[in-house]
């Protein structure tokens, strides 16, 4: 199998950029849907006191998860559009990543 070239430097402002703005969606995503899930504007977290243990884990769940997709779909978009104009698929090392 051939080896891959890489994009050292190409993609590294991009990947940075897209990982900024997937944050922002996600978070926007999450209190959208929290919002239809429970009906209320305030989003738990870990140290609100009164929350229950239930609540604050599922509000975790779906945070997660929408932060995952979001990271994931702006990731693809982005390594998409670098392979097409540079016809470079830029590296799948995750040395970078969390």
């Amino acid at each position: 199998m051939a080896k891959k070239k890489k994009l050292p430097l190409a993609y590294q402002p991009i990947g940075f950029a897209l990982g900024w703005l997937s944050g922002a969606l996600a978070g926007t995503a999450f209190r959208t849907a929290w919002k239809a899930i429970r009906h209320e504007d305030d989003t738990p977290d870990a140290l609100d006191e009164d929350r229950d243990w239930g609540e604050v884990l599922l509000a975790a769940a779906v945070q997660g998860a929408i932060f995952a997709v979001v990271r994931s779909a702006l990731d693809r978009a982005g390594a998409t559009v670098i392979a097409h104009r540079t016809g470079v698929w830029p590296s799948s090392d995750k040395e970078d990543r969390d």
